[in-house]
Order: C-alpha cells, then structure tokens, then sequence
C-alpha cells in the first residue's frame, strides 16, 4: 500500500452485519450491528478521511444507522457499484491508489481489485478473498470494518494518535 488513502469505501451486509435478516412475529424486518464499527467510522474521521457506502440493500434500517454516523456519502440500492465509486472518486479528484474498499461478496470483486487497499471479511467466500488484498480476521457484523480501518491506520503509525484524539474527546 503505497499512497495515503483519502477515502474508505464501504459494503454493509456481510461486512458491517452477518448477513441476516431478522423477523418478528409482525413481519418487521431488523438487522444487527457491531457497535465497534461505528468506533472506525469515528477513527477515519479523526483522521480527516471520509466514509462512503455502496451496497445493494436498500432500507430504512440502514440508512438510519449511517445517517446517525453521519456517514454523507450514502448510495444504496446500487447495482453497479464500480461506476458510482468511480463517480465518487472523480468528484474528490483521487485515484484509486487512494482508495480503500471493503466488501464481502461477488459483486465487490471489481472494487476489491482496483481499491489500492481492501479486505474482505473472513467468512466472505474464497473466491472473492482472493482479489482483496487483506483477509480479516472477524467476520462480517462481529467488527471486521473497524479491524480493517485499525489495520490501515496501524500501518501508516497513525493508531495509537487516532485513539489519543478520541480519548481526548470522549473525555471532555
């Protein structure tokens, strides 16, 4: 990973959730989410980087848990997810060395390889792992988003001053 990344990009389900729907008696349809994701989308923003999510599913559920992240960048029921980030990219005047992407199945295959940094989350299948060039360790909706954004800032020597920042913060 050679250049500074000036933006992550995001898959949700299967990366910030476990790919599950839930039902109640009623039919009401809810999702689960790792809290400690939203602890890397406060990391990135320490860090000026901004945040955008690209996914399929499109619903309430999420759109409310990003827009409380105040996540901006925010496409969902997106088919063809190559050609919104490559929109997204063009807007910020980056390339996409500058890029990082997270996703965990077959239609992230073009973004993990043309992101010049990206994972796919543990459980994602073998034949979308090879084209990200980071597995996680966690599995998607048990924090594999924050494992991913702790790993880059680790690597660039920026960790331990992100959580001075947040502590700082927090403690006021």
């Amino acid at each position: 990973m050679g250049k500074e990344i000036k933006l992550f990009i995001t898959d949700i389900d299967g990366v910030w959730t476990d790919n599950s729907l839930y039902y109640d008696k009623m039919g009401t349809e809810s999702k689960r989410f790792n809290l400690g994701d939203s602890v890397g989308i406060m990391f990135l923003y320490l860090q000026n980087i901004p945040v955008a999510v690209i996914s399929e599913e499109n619903n309430d559920i999420i759109r409310d848990r990003l827009e409380k992240l105040k996540v901006q960048d925010l496409f969902l029921g997106v088919t063809n997810k190559l050609s919104i980030a490559e929109n997204l990219i063009k807007k910020l005047g980056i390339s996409w060395g500058e890029v990082a992407f997270i996703g965990d199945d077959i239609n992230d295959i073009q973004l993990l390889e043309k992101a010049g940094y990206s994972a796919a989350p543990a459980q994602a299948p073998h034949y979308v792992k090879k084209h990200a060039r980071l597995t996680l360790m966690k599995n998607g909706g048990e924090g594999a988003f924050r494992e991913f954004v702790e790993k880059y800032l680790d690597t660039k020597g920026l960790l331990n001053d992100t959580i001075e920042k947040y502590l700082l913060i927090n403690q006021s």
